[in-house]
């Protein structure tokens, strides 16, 4: 993989990503280099004066589906040998922290299609989409913010985006385990103390303390995680 992770992110609405890109652990990673986003409007790949992107179903129904012509056009004149076209859309594969972190690792390079209205020409899917990607089952207005959950997911696994790399070690869904309670300063707030074993320097006692934690919260609000957990020995 390269130094940088490349990202091609086509959207009709690039004003509602840019910002969120700009800022925070993301934004100083595109500073650095180690990130390389860039947000197209698919309008610009748009063939007639009133740059049209959208047109009525055949065979009937509601909304608007997206035009084969500008993705085409948009998508081949992006993408580079060897890169992976992502289609952000509800009836996608789950995206969870496995295919997050594979994705960062075995590419160097991604050409994202944020998903509008009732979707996209099927063509376009069947013939330049590798992957298929749903953050959750629920509809969103918009598949620009679709497109921005994905990214951050994905770019928070290149090395150097975060300023600790043993983050990714203590996140929720490591190990099929949801993540443990934190706490800082101070000790005692509005009658609220800190667990006494996060006081006592105890590395070991720590440790354990938090599996516990997060094997209780795991069997409380997802128990399906300790099914897989099980079933993956």
């Amino acid at each position: 993989m390269s130094s940088a992770l490349k990202i091609d992110l086509i959207t009709l609405f690039p004003a509602m990503v840019r910002g969120f890109l700009e800022e925070s652990m993301i934004g100083r990673a595109w500073q650095r280099g180690i990130l390389e986003i860039k947000v197209h409007n698919l309008r610009d790949w748009a063939a007639d004066k009133h740059f049209t992107t959208d047109d009525r179903p055949f065979g009937g129904g509601a909304g608007m589906v997206l035009k084969p012509e500008p993705l085409f056009a948009a998508i081949e004149e992006l993408r580079s040998p060897g890169c992976s076209v992502i289609f952000m859309t509800p009836d996608g594969e789950p995206l969870n922290l496995p295919l997050s972190r594979d994705l960062a690792a075995d590419n160097s390079h991604l050409v994202i299609i944020s998903g509008h209205y009732e979707g996209i020409d099927q063509r376009v899917r069947d013939a330049l989409v590798d992957r298929e990607v749903s953050i959750g089952d629920f509809v969103l207005t918009n598949g620009t913010l679709a497109g921005a959950v994905f990214i951050d997911s994905v770019c928070r696994h290149v090395p150097g985006v975060l300023g600790e790399e043993k983050s990714l070690t203590q996140d929720s869904f490591t190990g099929n385990l949801l993540s443990f309670p934190q706490y800082t300063r101070p000790a005692e707030f509005r009658g609220m103390s800190v667990p006494e074993i996060l006081l006592t320097g105890n590395h070991a006692a720590i440790d354990q303390w938090r599996k516990e934690r997060s094997l209780e919260k795991t069997r409380a609000r997802r128990p399906d995680l300790l099914n897989k957990k099980e079933s993956e020995k």
